[in-house]
């Protein structure tokens, strides 16, 4: 054999073992995303299939790709205009059950209460009977409801649908932030987690979601003197404090580490400061809004924010762009507020009316607004997205 033909062979002999290396390493390319989707889906939670498989790709390289086809189905499936709400849609399923003590008292921890709230005036013309008006939740503390809620039409063209708010006095209520099974992703074990343990569900008096998934939330995540997440000079922040009361800022400006703070949970920019609507939220720049549906389109969207005398309102509703969110804050009188998680998987606020003396359940929570997804038992269960729980004070809770 000549020495062409034998370097032919050898050639020709060295395909088949780079063929082999070549399917060795696809086969393993394969497997470790095989495994990562698996695990997706076997994580603690209820959400769906679907879900899981949309958060999977959205993690892993597909967020444009994902907000792209979320911008378009939104666009095909924007609310009607005009119409009315369903018929008892503006009452409150549980309205006015405030009626009974609980036997908490908040005397030891913060010795007074705010003023209740004052209607709110309806943004929809001609206003609808009981659209704005505030109804008690919850079992009294010292005497006093720590929750109230109201429904209301979120703008003047989408007439039928329905947002609601919730007002808290966090000189009876305390707020605690829960992580879930999947956010934040680093950091843990935490001191409170998903579900809420039975121990606290006697003083449990309302439940919420929290944010974005802190990859797309361009902020961090800090609580119990740990960080999981840097946190972010000019980010909107939920901050909880050590006495289980509650502030909404901009980190860096208004409030910056102490050691009373016991939690940060950041969330993109203020779209409520000075108690104006911020500019910013007219702006489809997605690097300051996150990697998800854009502000303008109209979608399931929560948000929170603190009025001038302390207070926490949360508020929520299909169909909202981030303006009209942040508009539902400034009526309740926030004077900064952040937008919280957005479609309708994730934003869910429930309130619980159990007897005094017995645990909150799924059967004493209602959702603030009819058309919630979620049921009332999602954190009594395993979730994947961490929240924040209310509860009477005093409860038993540690902040350190």
């Amino acid at each position: 054999m000549n020495a062409t033909l034998r370097r032919y062979h050898r050639r020709r002999g060295a395909r088949p073992g780079l063929r082999i290396a070549i399917l060795v390493v696809v086969a393993s390319l394969l497997g470790v995303i095989g495994w990562s989707y698996m695990t997706a889906l076997t994580a603690s939670g209820q959400s769906s299939f679907g879900v899981r498989t949309v958060e999977w790709i959205r993690g892993h390289g597909g967020a444009s790709v994902v907000r792209e086809i979320e911008n378009v189905y939104y666009s095909m499936n924007a609310p009607k205009k005009g119409g009315a709400p369903p018929k008892g849609a503006l009452t409150p399923p549980v309205s006015g059950k405030a009626e009974k003590s609980n036997g908490q008292t908040s005397s030891t921890a913060i010795p007074n209460h705010l003023t209740p709230p004052s209607p709110i005036r309806p943004i929809a013309s001609p206003p609808l009977p009981g659209e704005g008006k505030w109804t008690p939740e919850g079992n009294l503390i010292d005497g006093m409801p720590g929750v109230y809620v109201t429904l209301m039409r979120p703008d003047a063209i989408h007439t039928s649908l329905v947002a609601g708010v919730a007002w808290m006095d966090p000189h009876l209520v305390s707020f605690l932030q829960f992580a879930g099974g999947q956010q934040p992703p680093t950091g843990g074990p935490w001191p409170y987690s998903s579900p809420i343990p039975a121990s606290l569900t006697p003083s449990l008096v309302a439940a919420f979601n929290s944010g974005f998934r802190m990859q797309d939330a361009h902020g961090g995540y800090y609580a119990y003197g740990k960080t999981a997440v840097p946190l972010v000079n000019g980010a909107a922040s939920f901050v909880i404090y050590n006495n289980g009361t509650v502030n909404i800022v901009n980190w860096g400006r208004d409030q910056k580490m102490a050691p009373n703070v016991a939690v940060v949970r950041q969330n993109l920019q203020l779209i409520v400061d000075g108690g104006k609507v911020n500019p910013a939220v007219y702006s489809q720049n997605y690097l300051q809004w996150g990697q998800t549906v854009g502000n303008a389109v109209l979608v399931w969207r929560s948000g929170a924010g603190i009025t001038a005398n302390g207070a926490v309102v949360y508020a929520a509703g299909p169909g909202l762009s981030v303006a009209s969110l942040a508009e539902l804050l400034v009526r309740a009188g926030a004077v900064r507020g952040m937008e919280l998680d957005i479609n309708s998987t994730w934003v869910d606020y429930f309130y619980f009316n159990q007897q005094p003396g017995t645990p909150a359940s799924a059967a004493s929570g209602t959702r603030l607004v009819y058309n919630m997804e979620r049921p009332p038992q999602r954190y009594f269960e395993g979730t994947a997205r961490d929240f924040v729980a209310v509860f009477a004070r005093p409860a038993p809770l540690s902040y350190r």
